[in-house]
């Protein structure tokens, strides 16, 4: 049988790391797909690089429009990344019928249900392992594995370089700006790292799948998103006392309203096998009504952990190659024709209406009164205390130990835990905590889940 031919757009880390394992790996994967898989052009700017990279075993063009108008091409393989010119790329390749595989998360995030719909008019798959987590198959499971389950929720380690920070912050009792500093000198950082730190890149990936887990439209604007930045050398050291470890977390999750779509830092029990994912690596546990809770760790980034989910895709197309996509598995696992009515009925909702527990850390005066004052309003606002932990004022010391105008006043932290309650609340509350004069500096409020 004719091999499967591949064009590839862009050639950078990914790129030459699929080129490379189908190359090495090429005999297994034929007898797992059934025909041979090639990559017959590539299309990079950088044309010197890449034909260093590919040799003579593909041609190599400049301009990606040539492979999309290749009619040899049956797969165009988008590794370009960013909103512009991979979505133009993408549609383009759809439009002249040739399937698609990508590792652009940020792309279908915001434009999946556009260029999804496209896909299906046009009877060609739109596939993305590697969208998310890297080399782990959370797409897979989700889309086909847990297809029996009513998903009651996801929460993953999506993003390796903040995992990365948080791991070295805990480990060596840093604050972020230093561990950063770190990070980018390690190459786990990008030289602007915005999107991994502030927890855009996480976003993205638990959009996509709180789609396939729910039922709904991709969404990213309703996305609840706070990243690492504001994360203290204290507030871990408090964490850890308390039993908990901080991560950062993209969790969806089926409500009584609707579903919860939001990112951010997170206490975990220490006890929890994720708490315990630790440097650059990925993991997302899933719970399912059936199946119960399971969890899928593994490389979540880097040259050939993506490339395994890039060739996992194109296998998967080698063998439906020719047959009829109709009752193919659909891109977001429910048909198209559900997507809409499910979206109705599953809103996503607005982060006051999340309904969770918390870590406050308060910097006060150490005087009389103030704890009362203080767990007084949260009693006011229906908010239960779980656990608290006063440092003494001799005890209180980095980062931001004396905030400007208080030095000479006595101070301490109180960390509270506290149980579930509406975000809303938590917000009221903490605005009147806030105003008391003898609250001395912002508040650390960071979720807690307890992931069970």
């Amino acid at each position: 049988m004719k091999p499967i031919q591949v064009g590839l757009l862009g050639i950078g880390t990914v790129g030459s790391g699929t080129f490379s394992v189908l190359q090495r790996n090429q005999e297994e994967i034929r007898r797992r797909a059934g025909r041979g898989i090639e990559i017959a052009m590539v299309a990079d700017l950088d044309m010197t690089r890449a034909k260093q990279v590919v040799g003579d075993a593909a041609k190599v063009v400049g301009d990606a429009r040539e492979i999309i108008a290749n009619p040899d091409i049956d797969v165009v393989v988008e590794l370009i990344g960013g909103y512009g010119i991979a979505k133009a790329l993408v549609l383009e390749a759809i439009a002249a019928g040739k399937h698609v595989v990508t590792a652009n998360k940020a792309l279908l995030a915001v434009h999946g249900t556009e260029i999804f719909q496209a896909a299906a008019e046009k009877g060609v798959i739109v596939a993305y392992e590697a969208a998310v987590a890297g080399g782990i198959p959370i797409i897979k499971a989700l889309r086909e594995g847990l297809t029996a389950n009513s998903i009651q929720w996801v929460a993953g380690i999506i993003n390796g370089t903040t995992n990365f920070i948080l791991s070295e912050m805990r480990d060596k009792g840093l604050d972020f700006d230093v561990v950063l500093k770190e990070a980018q000198a390690l190459g786990y950082a990008e030289a602007d790292p915005t999107f991994d730190i502030e927890g855009v890149d996480a976003a993205h990936k638990a959009t996509l799948m709180s789609a396939i887990a729910f039922g709904i439209p991709v969404q990213f604007d309703k996305a609840y998103v706070e990243g690492i930045t504001k994360l203290s050398g204290a507030d871990i050291r408090y964490a850890e006392q308390l039993g908990y470890r901080i991560k950062l977390l993209g969790i969806t999750k089926r409500a009584d309203k609707g579903i919860e779509l939001r990112v951010h830092p997170s206490l975990v029990p220490a006890k929890r096998l994720i708490a315990n994912v630790e440097g650059a690596m990925n993991a997302v546990v899933v719970h399912g009504d059936a199946v119960g809770t399971t969890l899928y760790y593994g490389k979540g980034a880097g040259s050939e952990p993506t490339a395994s989910a890039v060739i996992a895709d194109l296998v998967d197309i080698a063998r439906l190659h020719g047959a009829d996509l109709a009752h193919s598995v659909p891109p977001l696992a429910f048909q198209s024709n559900t997507l809409g009515a499910a979206g109705k009925e599953l809103p996503v909702l607005p982060m006051a209406e999340v309904v969770t527990s918390y870590y406050l850390r308060i910097r006060v005066a150490d005087e009389a009164g103030v704890l009362a004052k203080i767990t007084g309003i949260l009693a006011h606002a229906d908010i239960s205390i779980d656990a608290m932990l006063q440092r003494e004022a001799d005890e209180v010391g980095g980062e931001g130990s004396n905030p400007e105008g208080t030095q000479g006043i006595p101070q301490t932290d109180l960390i509270i835990l506290t149980h579930d309650t509406r975000e809303g609340d938590m917000d009221q509350a903490l605005a009147e905590i806030q105003a008391l004069p003898t609250v001395l500096a912002p508040i650390t409020r960071i979720r807690k889940e307890e992931l069970n």
